[in-house]
């Protein structure tokens, strides 16, 4: 439909049967293995599986009237406004009615929007605008209309390191090759992890539940107690690319109101993350979510290491034994749980160290894109299927806790490293590039949002 039709995943899409796939495309990968479990990739070789895409039916998207309840987020530099322009005769001076103070996008806008309008279905044009500090014009995303089927467009506009302004344009025809819509019970997501597993791989079972716990809005804790749903947009993945949540939203079915939200943005350069549909990171929380139980028995600072008895001379006379304490520093989150408590990847990456490491003991390490490393330290045991050269998706369960190496009790010691020197990621100093959004992201949170958020109707 689109020639200029760009895909989020540079994977391309391939055709499945929705019936037959439970457990969805092979995750890991080895130098050789006989089995697979969901959440690994092989390092040499690929598991000949006939593993595909599910097809998403363009029907499903077809939505009653509603209103979008947009969440307040934290981010007081980057902010996400959405809704539903009233059509008129002079659509192109759209920008400057939602609030774009850029004179120069705006021309721009006038001059290169007029054969999207020339389409348009529906009486409003759905839009997710995009601004910084000062209102700094950031990215805008339109829709061709409140309705999402094989028709459906959405242009992006974003302004160029080189100056000036891109377009990119997306069609739905294209995207919904490789993606699902599922809708699963709230209660089922909060309480109910198996009723879930029925319906994904493992390690989106723990991703989908972080995320849901971000985003629940505690205020209204009246919602487990409603028939609330989470539709969630899915890619199943394939043999060359991951499973992948793209968007999660807990919608009230009856009135299509939805409560919370979060998409989904992939990056080439550094691990993606998730945003609020207001433009705020929860990615934070996922960087330090290695157990599904935890509890912080200790953080950073210096923890005693050894006693030494020192005789100091007093006035001539004999001796006088002192003691003296020496510390060491604790660069690291200790977790205490129970041994055998499953621990799991934060974040994609792959095995670089796996073994026995002195005072860490059972160690494995995972090297992250953008010069990241996390550290799991003191295991009881290891995923009998991981080796080091192992790509590794977030969500796998990596190992177990345990008391090996320099432990005073079952605990997990967990790192975080970036270019080998450690970060707190509970300091609220720590500002890493993992968890704000950046330039080049802008565009594609605005696009995720128009293209599989639930449509706004005015």
């Amino acid at each position: 439909m689109l020639s200029e039709s760009v895909l989020v995943s540079s994977a391309q899409a391939q055709q499945a049967n929705p019936a037959t796939q439970k457990r969805k495309a092979p995750q890991v990968k080895q130098k050789a293995a006989s089995t697979v479990q969901s959440g690994i990739k092989f390092k040499d070789s690929f598991i000949d599986k006939s593993s595909k895409s599910m097809s998403l039916n363009p029907e499903l998207f077809k939505r009653v009237d509603g209103q979008y309840s947009r969440e307040e987020g934290d981010n007081f530099d980057y902010r996400i406004q959405r809704g539903c322009m009233q059509r008129s005769f002079n659509e192109s001076n759209l920008p400057a009615n939602i609030g774009v103070v850029d004179r120069s996008f705006n021309e721009f806008f006038k001059t290169q929007s007029k054969g999207f309008f020339d389409r348009m279905r529906g009486n409003c044009i759905p839009y997710a605008l995009a601004l910084g500090a000062r209102d700094r014009f950031e990215s805008l995303s339109i829709m061709n209309g409140p309705l999402q089927d094989s028709k459906t467009e959405v242009w992006t506009f974003t302004p160029s390191v080189a100056g000036g302004f891109l377009i990119q344009q997306d069609s739905l025809k294209e995207e919904s090759k490789r993606f699902t819509e599922i809708q699963i019970p709230l209660n089922d997501v909060l309480y109910d992890p198996k009723k879930v597993g029925d319906q994904l791989p493992v390690e989106l079972v723990w991703e989908l539940n972080s995320v849901i716990k971000q985003i629940y809005p505690e205020e209204n804790n009246a919602l487990e107690n409603t028939r609330s749903i989470v539709r969630l947009i899915v890619d199943f993945g394939d043999k060359e690319r991951w499973a992948q949540i793209w968007a999660a939203e807990i919608i009230d079915p009856s009135s299509q109101e939805i409560f919370s939200s979060a998409f989904w943005v992939a990056r080439s350069d550094i691990p993606g993350g998730f945003y609020t549909a207001s433009g705020e990171s929860i990615e934070r929380t996922f960087w330090t979510n290695p157990l599904s139980y935890r509890r912080i028995s200790r953080g950073v600072g210096s923890v005693r290491a050894s006693s030494k008895k020192v005789a100091a001379p007093k006035n001539g006379t004999a001796p006088v034994v002192a003691l003296q304490q020496r510390y060491r520093a604790h660069m690291g989150i200790d977790y205490s749980a129970p041994i055998g408590t499953p621990i799991f990847s934060v974040a994609t990456g792959k095995v670089v160290h796996l073994g026995y490491s002195g005072a860490f003991g059972n160690l494995i390490i995972l090297e992250h894109p953008g010069n990241y490393r996390t550290y799991y330290a003191h295991l009881s045991n290891y995923n009998p299927e991981l080796a080091i050269g192992n790509e590794v998706r977030r969500g796998l369960e990596i190992g177990y806790v345990g008391s090996t190496g320099r432990s005073t009790g079952p605990h997990l010691h967990f790192e975080l490293r970036k270019d080998g020197v450690y970060v707190d990621p509970y300091s609220p100093k720590t500002q890493l590039d993992l968890w704000n959004m950046r330039d080049s992201d802008s565009g594609l949170l605005t696009r995720e949002i128009l293209l599989l958020g639930t449509p706004i109707k005015n």
